[in-house]
């Protein structure tokens, strides 16, 4: 049993990232979703990063996890049914068992996301497959 006592860092998997940008943007983002953790963050950065999305943009799109997170035994490529039925045929093409996830699924985790502008402007995102919210200032 890893109980609350002094000195000791009880268990969990929460890995909140922050990114320094060359332009002078800065980014704070994370998810829950025990395994799938490292999976939605890289969607996240790389549609912010790579592919300039606004934050709320890039949580809300449709996201995918592959192998199993809380507890599941299936290690399936679980996709958002907003994905395209074509992108579902050709990665099971491609050897993947797909197994096709709710709209918005918690499954894929809970996200945010708030980018500081070199001027100070905060924008953010917060997950619409919860019940939070973004919140800055």
């Amino acid at each position: 049993l890893n109980h609350l006592e002094p000195y000791r860092k009880p268990f969990h998997t929460l890995n909140p990232a922050m990114a320094l940008f060359k332009d002078g943007r800065s980014m704070v983002y994370g998810t829950m979703g025990g395994d799938g953790q490292p999976q939605t963050q890289c969607a996240v950065f790389t549609r912010t990063a790579t592919y300039g999305l606004d934050p709320q943009d890039a949580i809300s799109r449709p996201r995918w996890l592959l192998g199993r997170t809380w507890g599941q035994t299936s290690d399936s490529l679980k996709l958002e049914s907003r994905f395209s039925p074509w992108v579902a045929k050709e990665l099971h093409a491609l050897g993947h068992e797909i197994e096709m996830l709710d709209a918005f699924d918690e499954t894929v985790g809970h996200a945010g996301c708030i980018i500081r502008e070199p001027s100070g402007t905060l924008r953010g995102g917060w997950d619409p497959r919860s019940d939070g919210a973004v919140s800055a200032y």
